[in-house]
């Protein structure tokens, strides 16, 4: 199973494409054409980076290639839907293999249990930060001196103006996951 055309083509819609490089949402990494975070040659992409529309997808293309053999890799006998597999590899362009490797959504997978994997998609709903960004925000890590030295912000929050985007994609991705179940 691969990556189907339709999957790529939401993949970049929910990305979004900017020629520029931006920080997408407060706290994070610099972005450049669909969203990516580093160059094909592994350099990360800073302010000011620039690309166009068919490097973009090419660069978003290699990437999700590179991660899709570690995915399938990471779901030894387990069966997708062609959607599933889908959606899974899209949230996997967003948070990382890593992210992946320990997510509920995986070890559901794993023990063939597909609605509670559904279910871990809403897991994902905070953002995170190294500087306190204001209201709403709450301390998620301390140094050993008990200083607050990262904050996080849930993204669930009715009506928030920080991050409403990862919540509502989140809330997509369960609602068409279940609808495959």
């Amino acid at each position: 199973m691969s990556l189907s055309a339709a999957g790529l083509v939401g993949l970049v819609v929910h990305e979004s494409y900017t020629d520029k490089a931006i920080v997408p949402t407060q706290g994070d990494r610099p972005t450049v054409g669909f969203g990516s975070t580093i160059h094909e040659n592994g350099a990360p992409v800073k302010m000011g980076d620039t690309t166009t529309p068919v490097r973009a997808l090419i660069k978003a293309h290699t990437h999700i290639t590179k991660d899709e053999a570690a995915f399938r890799d990471s779901l030894p006998g387990v069966a997708l839907h062609q959607g599933e597999y889908d959606l899974y590899l899209d949230w996997v362009y967003q948070y990382g293999m890593g992210a992946w490797r320990t997510s509920a959504m995986r070890r559901e997978l794993l023990a063939g249990n597909y609605k509670p994997a559904c279910d871990g998609l809403l897991d994902y709903r905070k953002l995170t930060s190294t500087r306190q960004e204001g209201p709403g925000w709450t301390v998620s890590r301390r140094d050993a001196q008990g200083k607050p030295v990262r904050w996080e912000f849930d993204c669930s929050t009715p009506g928030n103006k920080v991050c409403r985007s990862v919540w509502t994609r989140q809330l997509e991705r369960h609602k068409k996951c279940m609808e495959l179940q």
